[in-house]
């Protein structure tokens, strides 16, 4: 059995998306995934509800976050799309942040798997906040019946070298990583992060130079495709990474999106 899926924060930030949401359909559409992770949905606007009718993707779950990003009073969340049947779906609490986690079990050629989504604890570097719902992830996905395929997608808001994804890598391969030898060199932000208004920009590269001490411009790995032994990784790579045609600083979002296509062992 194969299924072949993404993960991409799509930006709760309505800001020119009327150009993004046609670059980002375009850009889904041609990977004909069979589960999205989406990262950032804009409950309000219903950005993800949108998406999953133009994708032709029926079954959505999404998940709403308790805490609104910067106090923007906006609604957001994650959801998962998904061209299967959800035969359960479950979410958990992170605990801080108002953030959460979901999962759900399909069913693809009759077998079973797991498909995990989750948006991670913001702060730049690593963070005790972040390192407990990661353990609160690990433990909650270790309730499942052993040896349940699993595919845990998500913005993990951590770089590679972070104790948070040498935590996931305890007990999941990256995708990426294993087929490519090493993650991407980046998978945020794009030139898309480039639009922010004056004061927001300053106020970026302010803390940028007290995390990092540079005000060089960051750029970091921030998004991955983990997956329990039991599958084998035919293909994995960035995807979303092209602006549009007729203006170079509007991308689909400020994150590229990653595609995996991955094969269940025989039992």
């Amino acid at each position: 059995m194969v299924v072949k899926v993404i993960t991409i924060n799509i930006l709760f930030d309505m800001d020119v998306w009327t150009q993004r949401r046609e670059l980002l359909v375009e850009g889904l559409a041609a990977e004909a995934a069979d589960v999205i992770g989406v990262q950032e949905v804009n409950l309000q606007h219903e950005t993800g509800a949108w998406l999953a009718e133009q994708l032709g993707m029926p079954y959505v779950y999404q998940v709403p976050f308790q805490q609104q990003p910067y106090n923007l009073g906006l609604a957001y969340g994650i959801a998962i799309l998904s061209r299967y049947p959800f035969t359960q779906q479950a979410q958990l609490d992170l605990q801080s942040q108002g953030r959460f986690a979901q999962y759900v079990q399909i069913e693809i050629d009759h077998r079973s798997l797991v498909f995990c989504n989750g948006h991670y604890f913001w702060k730049p570097g690593s963070t005790p906040d972040r390192i407990k719902q990661l353990q609160h992830l690990n433990e909650w996905l270790s309730e499942l019946p052993t040896q349940t395929p699993i595919i845990a997608v998500g913005d993990f808001n951590a770089t590679p070298d972070t104790p948070e994804i040498a935590l996931m890598r305890e007990r999941f391969i990256s995708a990426y990583a294993t087929h490519h030898g090493q993650e991407p060199d980046y998978t945020c932000p794009t030139p898309l992060s480039k639009r922010k208004s004056l004061w927001k920009s300053i106020a970026l590269k302010l803390l940028n130079l007290w995390v990092n001490h540079t005000l060089k411009r960051w750029r970091g790995t921030l998004d991955y495709i983990f997956i329990s032994p039991s599958f084998m990784v035919r293909d994995c790579r960035l995807i979303l990474t092209e602006p549009a045609p007729n203006n170079k600083q509007i991308y689909p979002s400020d994150h590229f999106g990653i595609v995996a296509n991955l094969e269940l062992r025989a039992d």
